[in-house]
């Protein structure tokens, strides 16, 4: 019988773990640095440290930072705001919820706890919409109208069409001047950071458009809104190009020497700002270009869905390079993504990215 000859790893190169001594811990660097001597996902959120500290430290790389989920409901917003006012990210990719419901804070309005003793019936007559274990105000939301009617009304974008990164841009400014609260529009708009949201109907921004442009056909045709059948109605379309933002951000993108993305969640967002590459790809295979094809570099991603489901949220890193999205790991690619809830794990991330940044420039 032929026995094995057993190893010691550390002869053979393995990197020993090392069990996590919190009374050598000091601050959240230190912590998610000792975190990444770990296993599981407290290694992941520590490798994911070090590949987010490299990308944003490189000073040729422009960084895209894409969002899902009810993050700003979830009070995660303002992190997203510091992240722009340093000057870390350089563009946003969303959703339009996030950012309708980050709205209602800039303007001084507020979510609340919701009370599970309350069912659903009851909180739809009160005018609460809940978002898990948030509640969002109706009337919060009529605000969020208002504010959208006023820059419909007092701003004529290039061209009379809207984009979703031109609308942005001109809430931001009413922010801006307002001054009423934080919020990513009103700080993407100070620091000239684009916003793009692609799927900007599946939003109350959306929504506010559309019901905008259809009061504008009533007043300038003179019809009665009791007049029209809902058939009348739904033809209303607002002046609106969702391939403005597809031209914008691939130019972009295009125009950096580099670039990294860091991802909450997955969806629309994460996609469709991924897709640049391809695009870039097949414009010149079709098209006749001979373009320098812009892929991502650096990728962090924090997102608990699996990768069994084949769905797009699942997607990892790896499975992007095959689609050309991202530079090979040979060729320098550097990418890291933790499954775990971004609610937990974001502030923990972010703090300790600061806590380096600001010891290295005292």
């Amino acid at each position: 019988m032929q026995h094995r000859k057993l190893h010691d790893g550390r002869s053979d190169g393995l990197t020993p773990l090392e069990s996590l001594d919190l009374s050598s811990v000091t601050s959240c660097r230190d912590l998610i640095r000792a975190m990444s001597r770990t296993a599981f996902a407290g290694r992941n959120l520590g490798e994911a440290y070090d590949v987010l500290l490299e990308m944003v430290e490189d000073s040729d790389a422009r960084v895209v930072m894409t969002i899902t989920g009810a993050m700003t409901v979830a009070k995660q917003g303002r992190i997203v705001c510091d992240l722009i006012d340093r000057g870390i990210i350089h563009a946003v990719v969303a959703t339009g919820a996030l950012m309708a419901h980050g709205l209602t804070e800039s303007i001084g309005l507020a979510h609340y706890r919701y009370d599970p003793t309350d069912d659903d019936q009851t909180l739809f007559e009160k005018g609460y919409n809940r978002i898990y274990d948030t509640l969002e105000m109706e009337e919060n939301l009529n605000s969020v109208e208002e504010l959208m009617s006023f820059v419909l009304s007092h701003t004529e974008p290039e061209g009379g069409v809207w984009s979703s990164a031109r609308l942005c841009r001109e809430i931001g400014a009413i922010l801006h001047q307002k001054n009423e609260g934080p919020g990513i529009l009103k700080s993407a708009f100070e620091k000239s950071v684009p916003v793009f949201i692609p799927a900007f109907t599946d939003s109350e921004l959306g929504l506010d458009v559309s019901t905008w442009a259809m009061n504008k056909h009533l007043k300038e045709t003179g019809k009665s809104a009791a007049d029209l059948t809902p058939e009348e109605m739904y033809q209303v379309v607002p002046a609106f190009n969702p391939f403005l933002d597809l031209q914008e951000y691939a130019r972009f993108i295009g125009s950096s020497d580099r670039v990294g993305i860091f991802t909450i969640g997955g969806g629309v967002p994460r996609n469709w700002a991924q897709q640049v590459a391809p695009y870039y790809d097949i414009t010149n295979h079709r098209v006749g270009t001979n373009f320098q094809v812009p892929r991502y570099r650096y990728g962090v991603r924090i997102c608990p869905e699996p990768v069994h489901w084949g769905g797009l949220s699942g997607c990892t890193y790896s499975e992007g390079v095959s689609w050309g999205k991202f530079m090979p790991v040979s060729e320098g690619g550097r990418y890291s993504e933790v499954y775990a809830d971004a609610t937990v794990v974001l502030p923990l991330l972010i703090k300790a990215l600061f806590e380096e940044l600001d010891a290295k420039e005292s």
